[in-house]
């Protein structure tokens, strides 16, 4: 069943599918309930039966359930597998805190993760967020040894600027840039993802639904305990008005016979072959509708509805993209 298409991450980077599997959803979040384990490492290993080798995780997904997790799944499976970790962010009781990219940290950091992995070398490794308290070149460097230690094969960055990017692969070449990117969040057109593009770095869209917005069954107002009401973004007026654009997104998603999940992961998957789509996924049931949207194709009608739609700020309101 290996009939995802690859993208090659960098000038001269590994290939992998072109469909991502973010893990994060598999783990407790913003301190709620853990999925069902068996159901989560069982969607990895369909993932991976499917051509999905691009496994997304960090060392404080669940306190490092996460990255636990992973390592029980692709044990046996490791040359499948395509492992990518984000490190930096500091959590506490579920909620964050800050940062942590000191080099003594960074050090730190990478042995807890590949000791809960069960395995030698992370394959793209990069800091979850670049928020000005330690050096791009400290960061970036102190990534270089664990290279030079056979301990990271490549280099990503996430949530950065393109200043922060270009200082970045002046250090070292970097792979790719994880970065929010949907409809409903197309700050990175203007200059981050034409950076990337000019620097010959992959794209791996998070995202993509933007926190569910974009999936056509959210409705307003949302329950008392939805984290997302710490949002702007869905609160009061602002998410009444996003939801009739959605709307629009829905329609086309109907007339083509496909859910508006399906259309907002083809839009995103359309808009270059550097660009992959990162898909959160913690059950198998999800994987054939993920999988079938990297096929959809659109008419110039099509994309123009959706590009005037959801031009850039239509979306009212922030998350925690733009903190």
């Amino acid at each position: 069943m290996k009939n995802i298409t690859k993208i090659q991450l960098g000038q001269n980077g590994p290939f992998v599918s072109k469909l991502g599997l973010g893990c994060m959803r598999m783990s407790s979040i913003w301190g709620g309930a853990t999925p069902d384990e068996t159901e989560s490492i069982a969607t990895i290993h369909e993932a991976l039966d499917r051509g999905i080798n691009f496994l997304n995780t960090g060392d404080f997904y669940g306190a490092g359930h996460n990255e636990m997790l992973v390592g029980k799944a692709i044990k046996g499976r490791r040359d499948d597998a395509f492992i990518s970790v984000k490190f930096g962010a500091i959590f506490h009781n579920g909620q964050p805190i800050g940062m942590d990219l000191r080099p003594i940290a960074i050090k730190n950091f990478i042995n807890y993760s590949l000791t809960r992995l069960g395995i030698e070398t992370i394959d793209l490794y990069q800091p979850s967020r670049m928020d000005n308290s330690v050096p791009v070149e400290d960061i970036i460097g102190t990534v270089v040894d664990l290279i030079q230690e056979g301990k990271v094969r490549t280099i990503g960055v996430s949530e950065i600027t393109a200043d922060q990017l270009r200082k970045a692969n002046d250090i070292h070449p970097i792979s790719a840039l994880e970065i929010g990117y949907s409809l409903a969040d197309r700050q990175i057109e203007s200059e981050l993802l034409p950076t990337a593009k000019e620097l010959g770095i992959g794209i791996v869209a998070f995202a993509t639904t933007a926190e569910g917005l974009l999936t056509g069954e959210l409705k307003a107002p949302l329950a008392d305990n939805d984290y997302r009401n710490h949002f702007s973004r869905f609160q009061g007026k602002n998410l009444l008005e996003n939801l009739e654009k959605v709307d629009v997104l829905t329609q086309v998603a109907s007339n083509k016979g496909y859910t508006p999940t399906q259309v907002a992961i083809a839009w995103v998957n359309e808009q270059g072959d550097h660009i992959m789509p990162l898909v959160s996924m913690s059950r198998r049931s999800r994987l054939p509708e993920n999988t079938a949207a990297m096929t959809i194709e659109f008419t110039p009608e099509e994309m123009n509805t959706l590009n005037t739609t959801f031009a850039m700020g239509a979306i009212l309101g922030g998350t925690y993209l733009q903190r």
